[in-house]
């Protein structure tokens, strides 16, 4: 018997217990009825107005939620950017810059302040070219003009790079890329026209070979970067200096020929639209800054010393190679195919200076050594710079 009351008792508990808690609560709601200061924020919310008029009134603090911050700095996944801010103009630039805001928003994320100089080669400069040729082509689209006059065009650059850096990109970005503003002017390119340009090129096979480009064959097999060509030749007066479809380069030719290609790219920014255009541009260049190693390779004299007559891995020459590759490393990212190009390189240097032994293999140096991938320690990007190098490390 005894156990069965303590049992009843226990059972009877939580009912109790379900009572005291809703006569708890029964309570509170008299008093809150009860007392005018007390508003819920449920009838705040739901209630409509009783008149068109509203009373100023003060919210307590304590009612203000506290969310706080973790202690310390931001993790390094989501690095902190200054806030944006309107720039200065020099007023000087007659261009409508929002007709173009998707394309100048992208070019502020590619040279994000934090990234541009060692994402300069694979991502930044690429799409700040890639912008200016864009604009070069929107800022004529009222005129017969393919280019800007030299003044507008020293305005018209500071101001994009101005408004890049509002938006959080690097204010170094004429510093970092080789584009100036004098590439908005055709320079020496005896066509600057739409209407002698169309009389000499034919636009539709260059428009038909360059609005839609497949990212993977491009560089392979091209399509566009011929036609391109083709026009640049034709705009440029250079046929009679061919010879086997191959133009006899002197320094001359080439600053002509490169100014023409700006006019050939303004003409197909003013046909295409934007983000066709800037998807062109950055196909054509990720082509070519994968044809030649970027990076800065100094004479390695000190790998040659400690590994030219090694035959079997050696610490002192393993040593030496890692030392200088981590050197060369910290340039700047760059994509597989660039690192190939690298590996190519330093191995000729190693050869020339005696080292006959594959000293890549004796200490287990491979692609991602001189790639991207072996800088992932360096600096910790969020996945918009991630994905904008895949795009690129094709």
């Amino acid at each position: 018997m005894v156990f069965y009351g303590f049992a009843g008792f226990w059972l009877h508990l939580p009912l109790q217990f379900a009572i005291w808690l809703h006569s708890f609560y029964t309570v509170l709601s008299l008093q809150a009825a009860s007392d005018p200061s007390h508003i819920s924020s449920a009838s705040l919310l739901a209630s409509p107005p009783k008149s068109g008029t509203f009373e100023p009134f003060e919210i307590p603090p304590s009612v203000i939620p506290n969310f706080s911050f973790p202690v310390g700095s931001l993790p390094p996944m989501y690095p902190a950017s200054p806030l944006n801010y309107d720039p200065v103009l020099t007023g000087r630039c007659p261009a409508n810059f929002s007709a173009i805001s998707s394309i100048v928003e992208l070019t502020a994320s590619d040279c994000n302040h934090q990234f541009a100089a060692i994402l300069g080669n694979v991502i930044c400069c690429p799409q700040f070219s890639s912008l200016l040729h864009i604009f070069q082509g929107f800022h004529s689209i009222n005129s017969d003009k393919l280019i800007l006059q030299n003044a507008v065009a020293d305005d018209c650059f500071q101001d994009i790079v101005s408004i890049l850096a509002g938006k959080g990109a690097s204010m170094s970005i004429p510093t970092i890329c080789p584009t100036k503003a004098s590439n908005l002017t055709g320079g020496s390119c005896p066509v600057k026209d739409i209407t002698s340009f169309e009389k000499t090129v034919n636009t539709s096979k260059l428009l038909e070979a360059c609005s839609t480009i497949d990212q993977l064959k491009e560089c392979c097999r091209p399509i566009c970067q011929p036609a391109v060509m083709e026009a640049v030749v034709k705009i440029s007066g250079m046929q009679s200096f061919m010879n086997d479809n191959k133009i006899v380069e002197t320094s001359d030719h080439v600053d002509v020929l490169n100014d023409c290609k700006g006019v050939v790219y303004a003409y197909i920014s003013r046909k295409l639209t934007h983000d066709k255009a800037n998807n062109a541009f950055r196909i054509l260049s990720a082509c070519k800054v994968n044809k030649a190693c970027p990076l800065s390779l100094k004479q390695p004299s000190e790998v040659i010393a400690a590994c030219k007559n090694v035959a079997a891995p050696s610490p002192s020459c393993c040593s030496s190679l890692n030392t200088y590759i981590a050197g060369i490393q910290r340039q700047m990212l760059i994509t597989n195919k660039q690192a190939i190009m690298c590996a190519i390189t330093l191995g000729s240097m190693l050869r020339k200076g005696g080292v006959m032994t594959n000293i890549y293999e004796l200490c287990d140096v491979d692609l991602k050594d001189f790639s991207l991938q072996g800088v992932v320690s360096i600096v910790t990007f969020d996945s918009p710079y991630i994905s904008a190098i895949t795009h690129d490390a094709i």
